[in-house]
Order: structure tokens, then sequence, then C-alpha cells
């Protein structure tokens, strides 16, 4: 199947079972339920949930059994975006093409939807059927640990506490290893689990999603810069204006661009163990690498 005729039928699937899953708009609070839906049902990308999908069949199992951890991880990622864009943190007017949430709904609004969001992950992860090797606290404990203060959460601390500031290599790295490799790794992670994966597997796909997240990061860094607000959906050039640690700010743009294509080796390197079974990621892989938005 080609790559983008592959994405298309992800896409319907995981936005068929996140409607299911949500509450709907009509539900009371009915301002809450908008706001997340409003958020949710933004035409995103989805590759986070596509990974965790892509994952399960690379594994042996079926898309069916990966939707709800495919769920979860939307459900984390919108609201780790929703207060993102807040005036207390990047202060952005425009998410995906739209006004953010807060722009929308109001600040307090948007801080509990992002909230919402959050607490619903798990609700949804909890539905997951278990597996031989991995039960349902597994999955639980894998993305709260994605998500929470020493990666998801790290990151966004150390990058806000950043701004304006010399940073390392060192710690540049790690500030896009904890803000965007982690819950990409974690998707691939629970989509493996969902196909009881073999330790080998699970480790395989645990290398490929490091280095691909933090490939899609410097990218998303240099498209700051290179790209239009229209291009982007968002506010381009914010991370110029805040003196934000980026690669091409640290690095320069040729070098960024040589590091993205390094990471993405690597990231391709590590789906050996799987052979021709990989093609379908090694192309949505380097589709990554030429995106531009």
């Amino acid at each position: 199947m080609e790559l983008q005729d592959y994405l298309r039928l992800s896409v319907q699937k995981i936005d068929r079972a996140l409607d299911t899953f949500l509450p709907k708009a009509s539900a009371k609070p009915q301002t809450l339920h908008k706001a997340m839906r409003y958020s949710l049902f933004a035409g995103g990308k989805r590759l986070r949930p596509a990974l965790t999908l892509a994952a399960a069949e690379l594994c042996g199992g079926s898309a069916q059994d990966a939707l709800p951890a495919a769920c979860a991880v939307e459900c984390i990622h919108t609201y780790s975006l929703i207060h993102d864009d807040l005036p207390c943190m990047d202060d952005d007017d425009l998410r995906r093409g739209r006004p953010t949430s807060h722009k929308v709904f109001g600040e307090g609004i948007a801080v509990l939807t992002g909230d919402a969001l959050l607490t619903l992950a798990f609700e949804i992860l909890a539905q997951a059927s278990p597996t031989p090797r991995y039960g349902a606290a597994d999955l639980v404990r894998e993305l709260a640990h994605a998500s929470g203060s020493r990666w998801l959460i790290a990151g966004q601390v150390l990058d806000l506490e950043g701004e304006g500031k010399p940073v390392t290599k060192a710690a540049l790295k790690f500030i896009h290893q904890s803000k965007t490799a982690a819950l990409l790794t974690c998707s691939l992670r629970l989509g493996a689990m969902s196909a009881n994966a073999t330790p080998s597997k699970l480790k395989a796909l645990t290398d490929f999603g490091s280095a691909l997240g933090l490939a899609f990061q410097v990218i998303d860094d240099i498209l700051d810069v290179t790209q239009t607000t229209e291009q982007l959906g968002k506010t381009a050039g914010k991370d110029a204006a805040v003196t934000k640690a980026t690669y091409p700010a640290l690095f320069g743009l040729n070098r960024a661009r040589e590091i993205a294509s390094e990471l993405t080796r690597e990231a391709l390197d590590a789906l050996a163990p799987f052979g021709k079974k990989a093609l379908q990621m090694r192309a949505l892989t380097n589709s990554l690498l030429v995106r531009e938005y």
C-alpha cells in the first residue's frame, strides 16, 4: 500500500475511535467537551497514533487492538499542545492553522481542557486488552513515565528555563529527547506491547523511536526558521523571537540539516531486525525527513 493511502486509512481509524472515546460535545459541561473536541479534531497529522498502529502491525498484531493506546497517546499529545500554547508558556495564538484553545475558550477553560484530555488518556488506555507479556499496569506505567516529570514535562520545564540563555549541546539534546522523542518512542512501544512483542523487538523499536523523535524535533526547529506561518499552521519564527534553544540556533541551518539526516539514518538502521516487514515504517521515516510542516 502507498504510504499516503496507509496514513489516510490510519487517520480514519484513529479519528473514528477518538470520536467514540470522547464525550459528546452536548454532554455537560458542554463548554469543556466542545473545547476538548475543538483541539483534538483540529487537523493534526496523527503521527504518534499512526506509529502506534504501525508498530503493532510490524510486531504481528492488529491495528484494532492498538487503537486504545493510539488514542491515549493522541490525547496526551493534544493536552501538551494546549498547555504549551498558553500565555504563561509559549504564548501562541495559532495551532494547526486555527486559533489556539485559550484564544477561543479562554485561559481557564484551556487549562481544564488539557487536564481533561490528560485524564481521559488513561481512562482510554485502561480499556486496552492485556497480552501474555504486558498487562494493563504495564501500559499505564509506560505512558505515565513518558508523559511525566522525567520526560515530557521535564522537557518543557528545561525548554522554558533555557530561553535567552546559552545551552550546551548535551542540554539541548536532552530537552528534545524529553519534549518530543519520549512520547514518540512511547507511541511505538505501546503499539508493540499491544501485539505482545518480544523484548528484542521492543528494544529495536525503542532505539528507532529515540532517533526518530530527535530527528523529528530537529526538523521542527529547522522548519520554524525556514517556513511561513501559513505553511506551518502555527506562528513561524517564535523560537528565534524568544531566543529559544534550538539546533539551528546552536549549530546553524546546514549542520542542523546534517544532524537530522544522521539521526534518520540511525533510526532506519534500528529497523534492521524487522527486514522487509519494515518497508512501511521506513517509508514513513523518510517522509518525515522531507516534510514541510
